[in-house]
């Protein structure tokens, strides 16, 4: 991938480019200025230090290059500063100093399409999404349940109201285990590939 790495620190950016040269193209960006510069060429990602941005300058980002995937990395990551900026269109965002495993991950699963966040502002979007839930469950939505057993359907239904793993074993009596394993045999039933995917789909009616 192309990617262009944006930070006024001259440490994170010798960081980032460290861990992530040999596997991609990069360019160096030591200022906002040089990140709008670069924005409108042909990058795949920008990878932003929060520092250097807010949620504005991350829409403006946006609007010079609409198809560039944004990771945004905080020193002080949270869920509602990570909240503010998915609004804004980033699709990707955790800690300066995240590990090297970490980063090549979020990187290959934001490079590939997907969303990569941190297990705080997941959670913080499945609460979101509950207290927006709809009353009743569509008829496809219902069949697509149909096919999960008596347990699964309450591990389900715990994900969507925001609990964790921990929590859900303790609801249940179960062990943290068993409720992965439950986890694991709903995503593959359901043909969703992680807790938030469940929950958007149980709390927005499969739409």
């Amino acid at each position: 991938m192309v990617i262009l790495l944006g930070s006024a620190n001259s440490s994170v950016l010798s960081r980032w480019q460290n861990l992530l040269a040999g596997h991609h193209q990069l360019t160096l960006a030591g200022n906002l200025a040089e990140v709008r510069n670069q924005a409108a060429l042909s990058f795949d990602m920008i990878v932003l230090h929060r520092l250097l941005v807010d949620v504005d300058t991350c829409v403006e980002i946006r609007s010079l290059s609409p198809a560039v995937k944004l990771f945004l990395l905080s020193d002080n990551p949270t869920p509602e500063e990570g909240l503010a900026f998915l609004k804004a269109g980033i699709v990707g965002y955790g800690n300066t100093y995240i590990t090297p495993e970490r980063l090549t991950e979020a990187v290959n699963i934001i490079g590939t399409g997907g969303v990569w966040l941190g297990q705080k502002v997941i959670q913080q979007l499945i609460l979101e999404t509950s207290k927006n839930a709809i009353e009743k469950v569509p008829k496809d939505l219902e069949q697509r349940l149909a096919v999960l057993t008596r347990m699964e359907l309450r591990v389900a239904g715990l994900v969507a109201r925001g609990r964790t793993n921990l929590e859900i074993a303790d609801e249940l009596a179960i062990a943290e285990r068993t409720v992965k394993a439950h986890l694991t045999a709903i995503y593959e039933k359901m043909r969703v590939g992680n807790r938030l995917s469940l929950a958007l789909l149980i709390n927005q009616g499969g739409t």
